[in-house]
């Protein structure tokens, strides 16, 4: 049967759509159409495989077994796998591995000890953080819809969002006057115009300025959310968290702001997208987590949205890679993982602390060039004060042998991939250069 997208949804999706607008009215508002057409299919192949499973005879599974019953596999790929290639290499389940996904809720938990364990939902795995994303503005984003975001934001943004969604991003100066972040501008932005949805992207410890607010302006952030959904508002709040974890301060948010706006209001919905990509050091792992938080929710609501999200992954990258949830899910259960992630930590920190130092020291720098504020993160910022950030980043690779990101007068310096011994030639060659530049 072929099915007209534009008509009425199917019955499986009118069923969560049902379930979503009884618990939380103001969230299925907040659902783009495609959000409100998708549903994970409880029917069909994959209803009929379930049914089937532990029959003498199976011919459902799409995976193919050897004449013992065990999944086929070559050894040159099996035996790269120390610990045996048994359940590693068939399917994952499409909304992952109910082990990693308790697992990972269990450290959010402890992680975020503010959280209610009752106002989250069960983390559902992506493909990565970036698939994370993409699974959200699928459930969310519309033609037409302004995501609110400050100026200084991840590029992939344009594409996930503006691109592929066809979504406009409404920026903010991200910094006020006095340095800190700019709450006021956010609430312009989340005020202009009618009551309707809003959709607003906070990533802390941002990328590309290594900047996470303190606690009292995580608190304004919050005040001015709650309050713009107090008069009418339907809130998303997509929380991009890929480098949770890393803040080098004291007097910063600890935890995630999705702790904060999870229960905050029945017209505020949190969607925390994180993963192991710079939380454990495992950038090619590639997997990724959705959690949802709102004040007004309950378990049929939560299980109502992850058939959302999961119908999103169903038809998009089916399932993430069962060889990734499995070596976290070891990684998890080892007793020398949080020796092994804070002996990281400290590596970061360090370079960290010398560049700080480095900043403070070499007062003839602020003539060529200025720190944006900074405090977490992998990168800051250098404004450059004369002359063209492009064009002192060529002079940096042609004559000084040194790379960095060009974003407008801004040069990202990523300290993530520096090591400690080349910090100060490093900022001393961005200091020649700009001074190159400046004539």
């Amino acid at each position: 049967m072929q099915i007209d997208p534009d008509s009425s949804p199917s019955p499986q999706a009118a069923e969560l759509n049902y379930v979503i607008k009884g618990a939380n009215p103001y969230v299925f508002d907040m659902l783009s159409p495609k959000g409100r057409r998708i549903f994970f299919p409880t029917a069909g192949i994959l209803a009929q495989t379930a049914q089937a499973a532990g029959a003498g005879i199976n011919a459902t599974i799409g995976t193919a077994l050897d004449d013992a019953g065990a999944a086929m596999q070559l050894s040159s790929v099996a035996s790269q796998l120390s610990g045996g290639a048994e359940g590693i290499l068939s399917y994952a389940p499409n909304l992952g591995k109910p082990e990693i996904r308790s697992a990972w809720r269990g450290m959010l938990l402890e992680k975020n000890p503010s959280l209610r364990p009752d106002g989250l939902s069960l983390p559902i795995v992506t493909s990565g953080l970036t698939h994370g994303l993409s699974a959200a503005a699928y459930l969310f984003l519309d033609g037409g819809d302004a995501v609110i975001t400050p100026d200084l934001f991840w590029e992939n943004y344009n594409l996930l969002f503006a691109y592929a969604y066809g979504a406009t991003l409404d920026t903010f100066p991200m910094f006020n006057g006095s340095n800190g972040f700019n709450a006021g501008a956010m609430r312009d932005k989340l005020f202009r115009g009618p009551p309707g949805k809003r959709i607003v992207v906070l990533n802390f410890p941002n990328n590309p300025t290594g900047y996470t607010p303190t606690v009292a302006e995580a608190k304004a952030i919050v005040g001015v959310i709650v309050e713009a959904a107090d008069r009418g508002n339907n809130i998303v709040a997509l929380i991009d968290d890929a480098y949770f974890g890393l803040v080098f301060e004291e007097g910063i948010i600890k935890e995630s702001i999705f702790s904060m706006l999870a229960g905050a209001h029945e017209r505020v919905l949190a969607v925390k997208i994180d993963g192991p990509t710079k939380e454990d050091y495992a950038w090619g792992i590639r997997v990724g987590f959705v959690t949802f938080g709102t004040a007004r929710g309950g378990a049929a609501f939560y299980k109502a949205m992850e058939s959302k999200l999961g119908g999103s992954i169903r038809g998009s990258t089916s399932s993430a890679s069962n060889v990734g949830q499995t070596l976290l899910l070891n990684a998890y259960r080892s007793p020398d993982y949080e020796s092994e992630k804070g002996e990281k930590y400290r590596i970061l920190l360090r370079r960290y602390t010398k560049i700080k130092d480095i900043l403070n020291n070499r007062k003839e720098y602020a003539e060529y060039i200025r720190p944006l504020p900074f405090n977490s993160g992998y990168f800051l910022c250098l404004r450059v004060l004369s002359g063209k950030a492009e064009e002192v980043r060529l002079i940096l690779l042609e004559k000084y042998d040194t790379g960095v990101i060009a974003l407008g007068d801004l040069l990202r310096v990523a300290f993530s991939s520096t090591p400690y011994e080349q910090l100060e030639k490093l900022f001393d060659n961005i200091y020649m250069a700009a001074r190159e530049v400046s004539g």
